[in-house]
């Protein structure tokens, strides 16, 4: 009894240490306080470990937090491999496309106002975007190009049946830069220099759709949600940048979540996984960060804190810091099942809803996570979800991709849970 009283003791402590360099951003817990184990809370710690053992990434921070407490934020492995300098819980992470539902409540607050509707087509706000054509695939002829050139899709367009609509671009069933037809024309019209939003996104007009909008789900990777942070700028008469910082920002006390944070020292490196197992920093720039270019698809840096204020005023329904976001009605809707998971495109047991991915299966998605979770991921390695049921957050933050470590995350801190929620805390 004695050896396991003092073992308690000793994964308590290392729970607190944890969560000792927080900055304020969030209230702290001890775990068992909202019903988490914290013996349990250390297979989260365990799981990272053997990640930075087998070279999955070079650092990662991760957090937990419940009932709007912070009983997890921990910081592993390294930042920067090079100069040996350890990972900090107050690291910034490219979050890349987890930049989207920040845009989706941006757009939310513009339906709320009256300014856009779920309904509106795209070129009510953008009219060169009116009138889009879709391409349908043509078989290949010719002999196969070189090894290592990829062959160029052959297609012929038709007529939309309908022109896409905000709701079609925030559920990633617009077709819109969504598979290998329409990525092949947009290369041929990228972003050049230091190309705004305003000046680029009308040439998306010479680029088809990669279906009838509506009729599949396909990820549209950067250009469906830099069009919707366009869309953004023109209801509100603001620079996204202008707009996200006075409007959410600043509000949730997102003190370190920007666009352009490059001179920041505090930004981790980036590491992609070679076939050899080593690491190899990635200091390659994508031509959208270009000091201008606001992309809604993937533009943001942040912190694990920061997104946690953001998550959090989600879990509140659309509050915190004493100041309403959304109304919870707009929350409901943004974690609805809106595109279902019989689209083709989706997986599963993981539907859509407004700018993220919403579990209404566990047992299809192999998933540990209650039946209605959301949230979304990034392409260098971040990740959150949002439990609304057990009034969990999860955030990992890496800049190395890697899939498997999303769901063992998820699963971990579902695995952690043991008790009930008492009444939710908001701040």
């Amino acid at each position: 009894m004695i050896r396991f009283t003092t073992r308690w003791a000793l994964v308590a402590f290392v729970c607190l240490v944890s969560v000792g360099s927080l900055s304020g951003a969030g209230a702290t817990a001890r775990p068992e306080e909202v019903g988490v184990s914290s013996e349990r809370l250390q297979q989260v710690n365990a799981l990272m470990k053997r990640h930075l053992d087998a070279g999955s990434f070079a650092g990662a921070v991760t957090l937990v937090a419940r009932n709007g407490r912070i009983v997890h934020l921990q910081p592993h492995g390294m930042a920067d491999l090079e100069s040996k300098q350890p990972m900090k819980a107050d690291w910034m992470f490219r979050i890349m496309s987890m930049t989207k539902p920040v845009v989706g409540v941006a757009i939310l607050m513009m339906m709320e106002e009256g300014k856009v509707r779920l309904n509106d087509p795209v070129s009510k706000f953008l009219p060169a975007l009116k009138g889009l054509q879709v391409a349908v695939a043509q078989p290949a002829q010719g002999p196969p190009p070189p090894a290592g050139t990829p062959a160029e899709p052959r297609y012929y367009a038709v007529p939309a049946d309908h022109e896409i609509t905000v709701r079609e671009l925030l559920t990633h069933t617009s077709g819109l830069v969504s598979g290998p037809m329409s990525n092949s024309a947009n290369r041929k019209v990228a972003i050049k220099g230091t190309e705004s939003l305003a000046e680029y996104l009308p040439r998306l007009a010479s680029t088809p759709l990669e279906f009838q909008p509506g009729t599949r789900w396909a990820y549209s990777a950067q250009a469906g949600f830099d069009v919707l942070l366009h869309v953004v700028e023109i209801a509100s008469g603001q620079p996204a940048d202008v707009f996200l910082k006075q409007r959410l920002f600043d509000p949730l006390g997102m003190k370190d979540t920007f666009f352009y944070p490059v001179e920041n020292p505090r930004l981790a490196g980036r590491y992609d996984r070679q076939a050899d197992g080593t690491l190899r920093r990635n200091t390659t720039t994508p031509n959208f960060l270009n000091g201008r270019y606001f992309s809604g698809g993937g533009g943001l840096a942040s912190t694990a804190e920061d997104y946690f204020q953001f998550a959090q005023m989600l879990l509140n329904g659309g509050q915190m810091n004493g100041k309403r976001f959304l109304s919870p009605r707009s929350v409901e809707m943004m974690a609805s099942v809106i595109a279902p998971d019989t689209l083709p495109g989706r997986p599963a047991g993981e539907a859509y809803g407004l700018s993220v991915r919403v579990v209404n299966n566990p047992a299809a998605r192999n998933t540990f996570l209650s039946q209605g979770s959301f949230g979304w991921s990034g392409a260098y390695g971040t990740h959150f979800w949002i439990d609304p049921k057990e009034k969990v957050i999860g955030i990992l933050m890496t800049q190395t991709p890697n899939q498997e470590v999303r769901g063992d995350f998820e699963n971990a801190v579902a695995f952690s849970i043991v008790g009930g929620t008492p009444a939710s805390g908001t701040h």
